[in-house]
């Protein structure tokens, strides 16, 4: 069976929404309110499953989360085991995933090169409305 498969591709789906539902419940107070699961990878033979995992917070906050994940991993994969009916239920890997802090941060920069060529046109003596004509016209 290949990884990218229609059928592995509804169970990453199913897992992903179990593992969503199922990390609001985990009782650790290391788990942080605002963990989401972005992504998951359940391999061809159901044998192993990589959760990408995002947090919203500091270092500590991922830090902890990821802590409290491992530590409930039994009770994790149990009511995943409840939830999606599967043949075998994988073994949980938590990675976490940085991609949403790392567009959240590219997005600030952007905005700060924005709000830089701005007030650089304005300094230049450019009025406000070239500066709008210019970039509706980006």
């Amino acid at each position: 069976m290949r990884k990218n498969s229609t059928k592995n591709n509804r169970i990453n789906g199913e897992v992903l929404r179990g593992l969503s539902e199922i990390i609001r419940e985990v009782k650790d107070p290391r788990v942080s309110p605002f963990a989401s699961v972005t992504e998951v990878f359940v391999s061809p033979d159901l044998k192993t499953c990589k959760a990408y995992i995002s947090v919203l917070g500091g270092d500590k906050e991922r830090e902890d989360t990821l802590k409290g994940l491992n530590s409930a991993k039994g009770f994790i994969r149990r009511e995943l085991a409840r939830i999606v009916n599967l043949r075998n239920t994988p073994e949980l890997e938590f990675i976490m995933d940085g991609s949403i802090e790392y567009g959240v941060d590219m997005s600030k920069k952007i905005d700060d090169v924005m709000k830089h060529d701005d007030e650089s046109r304005l300094m230049r003596g450019e009025t406000a409305e070239e500066v709008k004509e210019v970039e509706e016209d980006v």
